[in-house]
């Protein structure tokens, strides 16, 4: 195998947020070195690093300071400069290179690469200004949502449009280039994470289901209840998007299942995500892991699954009362991020359970006050 990483050597995770934590926590056990850059001392990633160098993710002399120190380095999200990257890949390897974060960067970019390659998104169109919004909402119809193409998350950057409500949308298309997608009617929100090195092998997990509230993620349930031919259905279109964008490490892809049973590609994040985190408990690798041993270059297992698992988010408002609650429920994996500034809709955790009946399990933690709070 090219391009082998060996253990003892240094990664560098730009990013010291939950993922880079938990990237981190990974590569430790594995016996590599870890430094992070993060703008915020005491970030989540740096409470179980070896190092920390605090600044700017576009700080480019203290990114290449970080690269000179580092044998390969990685990111934990997706909004790095491309360019700042091809950069600093002069001083160090960075195995995932730009194409996949180029492509997923932008909305239109990545809807292009998707359609261009024959796997299935939702009707859409490009808006620079109200005539185009116009024109667009009388081919795509409400329900629609207007999408900024850049950055926004949970929710952010984003307007639903219906018959009625259009507030907003001028403020929002004067930040700059947006994108009008069609809104389907929705049976199931599901995901696939998909790990691959440098060699072209892959580890694949099973498919999981998404939940959200007020669009943040609430619960993921893995394995996803729907059939086993959609199962196969998005494990292969995942598959030919992961080679595509010559993936290396860990992706994200999530999905639509509409009424019908139609599947549409959502959005793709080249690392690791929230609905993933169930892995680490209910998988013989967890998708952090996988996305070192691919970053690494190292043999890729086919995963399993040692029991059916459900993640609930832990958010700001209830950090509190779970730090209490969790000793009351031995069932409970909380994985607490060490956050020093608790928000109201900030991700604080995660909690795993393990369990035989998930519809159980779920109403549960449905039936659970705190989550209502």
């Amino acid at each position: 195998m090219s391009n082998k990483i060996l253990s003892g050597s240094t990664i560098g995770i730009i990013g010291g947020g939950q993922l880079g934590q938990m990237m981190s926590a990974s590569a430790k056990e594995k016996g590599y070195k870890v430094i992070i850059l993060d703008p915020q001392e005491n970030c989540s990633a740096a409470q179980v690093s070896d190092e920390q160098i605090v600044a700017e993710y576009d700080d480019l002399d203290s990114l290449v300071q970080l690269a000179k120190k580092v044998d390969v380095l990685t990111y934990e999200f997706e909004n790095v400069d491309a360019e700042t990257i091809n950069e600093v890949s002069k001083y160090t390897h960075v195995p995932q290179g730009t194409k996949a974060l180029t492509v997923t960067q932008n909305r239109i970019l990545e809807k292009n690469f998707l359609s261009e390659n024959n796997f299935p998104v939702v009707p859409h169109a490009i808006v620079n200004s109200i005539e185009d919004f116009t024109k667009a909402i009388d081919e795509i119809k409400a329900p629609s949502i207007l999408k900024t193409i850049r950055g926004g998350y949970d929710g952010k950057g984003q307007i639903r449009i219906d018959s009625t409500k259009v507030i907003g949308i001028q403020n929002l298309i004067a930040t700059g280039e947006c994108i009008l997608e069609k809104t389907i009617s929705l049976k199931k929100e599901v995901s696939v994470i998909i790990s691959r090195n440098i060699d072209g092998q892959t580890s694949l997990f099973p498919v999981i289901e998404n939940i959200h509230r007020e669009n943040i993620l609430h619960l993921s349930i893995c394995p996803a209840r729907i059939s086993s031919d959609m199962s196969k259905r998005i494990h292969s279109i995942a598959e030919g998007i992961s080679e595509k964008l010559e993936l290396v490490g860990t992706m994200c892809v999530e999905f639509f299942i509409s009424n019908d049973d139609e599947l549409f590609v959502n959005e793709i994040a080249p690392r690791p995500h929230n609905s993933g985190h169930l892995t680490i408990e209910s998988c013989n690798i967890s998708q952090f892991d996988a996305h070192i041993l691919g970053i690494c270059n190292l043999p890729m297992p086919e995963v399993e699954q040692f029991k059916p698992a459900i993640m609930v988010n832990v958010l700001g408002q209830h950090l509190e009362n779970v730090r209490d609650d969790v000793f009351n429920h031995s069932e409970w994996y909380l994985h607490d991020y060490g956050k020093d500034e608790i928000k109201h809709n900030r991700k604080m955790g995660h909690i795993t359970i393990l369990t035989k009946d998930l519809e159980k399990t779920a109403n549960e933690i449905k039936n659970n006050p705190i989550w209502d709070i």
